[in-house]
């Protein structure tokens, strides 16, 4: 049997079953199969921030923003699959190193030609533009535990975000960073003013408050039935994707990531597919000895 729903649910279905911190199990009245302390822990995710400017010049994707362009990039997408409904517009992308020493790149960016909040909340005020910036290894960890043992009942779902002091430097230094890419000299025929976070956010308790009002969550929860070794006690499968102490179960998917990938996780959870079932057919592909590029001088530069 392979368990493939989620990091949300795909613990949850273990703990209805009897895989799980055994403690836990108990409190909902659930007879232990194999106590795995792991499961539903561990969770993790990444989140964002977005830093919008102001465009001097019509240039961005507001001159579309009202019912008659939408109606119009509809229609061409729903005629000829052509246009701007086309793209997601999110076509200028990149990761950076956040300082010195670290040895990957740790910062994610999208860039979107138009200043528009997910929400609704407030009205795009004109042409504009933003990026979509954040940290890739948040040190915080959250969990995911049963409610009751009714299937039908949602399960208890903790991020902890931001529960690291890190975590805060590290979104800082994301707005930082953000603001001396659009203050370099291309961006200057079209740079008008800050409108999120806003000109007047510079010290670490004003940028710490503008994170706490719109930072939100990139939706990539992973982590909560990690892998490891068989006697790893917080390890949910092994390296074949097999639930320790359970014959004929696998889990496939993003909950047993032991670290959150270093960007987004569509391409890695399709891995996990493709790794399990390779593992379930007897397949495996040759040894390699390539290892990833890194920057010569990541431990004394950060660009």
């Amino acid at each position: 049997m392979i368990v493939a729903a989620s990091s949300i649910n795909s613990p949850k279905l273990l703990m209805l079953s009897g895989i799980g911190p055994a403690a836990h199990l108990a409190e909902h009245g659930i007879e232990v199969v194999a106590d795995r302390p792991g499961v539903g822990q561990n969770l993790q995710d990444h989140l964002e921030m977005y830093i919008q400017m102001a465009a001097t010049q019509p240039v961005s994707l507001f001159s579309h923003w009202n019912l008659w362009g939408k109606g119009v990039v509809g229609t061409q997408w729903m005629l000829n699959r052509t246009g701007l409904g086309a793209s997601n517009q999110f076509e200028s992308a990149g990761f950076i190193r956040s300082r010195a020493g670290v040895e990957y790149p740790d910062i994610q960016y999208h860039f979107l030609p138009m200043a528009v909040r997910y929400d609704g909340q407030a009205a795009a005020e004109g042409h504009g533009f933003q990026a979509h910036v954040g940290p890739m290894r948040s040190g915080s960890r959250g969990h995911v535990t049963l409610a009751s043992n009714d299937p039908a009942e949602a399960p208890k779902i903790l991020f902890n975000y931001m529960s690291t002091e890190q975590d805060w430097a590290d979104f800082r230094t994301c707005i930082r960073l953000t603001r001396e890419i659009f203050g370099q000299r291309a961006f200057a025929p079209y740079r008008g003013h800050e409108i999120l976070p806003g000109d007047e956010y510079q010290s670490d308790d004003q940028l710490n408050e503008a994170i706490k009002e719109h930072v939100e969550s990139a939706y990539h929860p992973c982590g909560t039935c990690r892998m490891g070794a068989a006697d790893d006690a917080g390890a949910v499968v092994d390296p074949e994707c097999r639930v320790i102490g359970i014959d004929g179960l696998r889990v496939a998917d993003s909950s047993i990531f032991p670290r959150i990938t270093n960007g987004n996780l569509n391409a890695p959870s399709i891995m996990v597919g493709e790794k399990a079932s390779d593992h379930i057919l007897g397949r495996s592909l040759p040894p390699s000895d390539e290892e990833p590029w890194i920057h010569p001088a990541w431990r004394v530069a950060q660009r």
